[in-house]
């Protein structure tokens, strides 16, 4: 008999968590920025592991700015980006994280809604879950473009909260990064942080460390 899970319902995070982005746009930041001409640091790049997309807007700008790049001459850093990526490729479905599909069959399975809160824009959530075939698979997905501000700020989990009907007790997030792991903290849920070491930032705020998906299933002996 599977285990009891202790949550009505997780909600989970995307990049990094249901896949594997991370290191592949901190690759694509690099050389970006090397083949403009930019110099950033790893500490720079880092720093952007988690960050919600207008600060990932900020962040581009502030890079232009460092490096005398005339802002007459684009409507939006992001766009330079987004032009200079767009003939990159991007397997999302290669970058899905082991156990992630039989993760949500199975807390489906034992009656927990599963639903999605993401920093990214709408349009690059679907992209990612529509390669995945993930699409359908959430009964909520909200996207941090949706609030003035997101992680870490706690409101894209507040409001998920509010659209599933639940109180902050009865649900868990799934986070890998410091921006999430501090919105779902300051938003009252109990934190599983996905372990992720590369980008040298610290998950010690988080209530319980897994190493794989499949281990949040046995998040009750964790947690005890």
């Amino acid at each position: 008999m599977a285990q009891p899970f202790p949550f009505q319902a997780v909600i989970s995070d995307m990049d990094g968590v249901i896949v594997d982005t991370e290191m592949q746009y901190w690759r694509e930041l690099r050389a970006f920025a090397a083949d403009k001409g930019i110099n950033v640091t790893v500490e720079e790049l880092n720093a952007q592991v988690g960050m919600s997309h207008r600060d990932f807007q900020r962040m581009l700008k502030r890079w232009f700015d460092g490096a005398g790049i005339d802002p007459n001459s684009y409507d939006a850093p992001e766009d330079i980006f987004n032009e200079w990526v767009q003939d990159k490729p991007r397997d999302f479905a290669e970058l899905l994280n082991p156990g992630a599909r039989e993760t949500i069959d199975a807390l489906k399975e034992r009656g927990v809604r599963v639903a999605l809160a993401s920093s990214s824009p709408m349009d690059n959530i679907m992209e990612v879950l529509g390669a995945c075939g993930l699409e359908n698979e959430f009964e909520v997905i909200v996207s941090g473009e949706q609030f003035h501000q997101s992680k870490p700020n706690p409101e894209i989990y507040l409001h998920t909260l509010d659209l599933l009907g639940l109180p902050a007790s009865a649900c868990c997030c799934i986070e890998d990064s410091v921006p999430g792991i501090t919105a779902g903290k300051r938003a009252g849920l109990t934190v599983i942080a996905k372990r992720e070491e590369r980008f040298g930032f610290s998950q010690a705020a988080a209530d319980v460390i897994v190493d794989t998906l499949p281990d949040i299933l046995t998040v009750s002996d964790l947690l005890a």
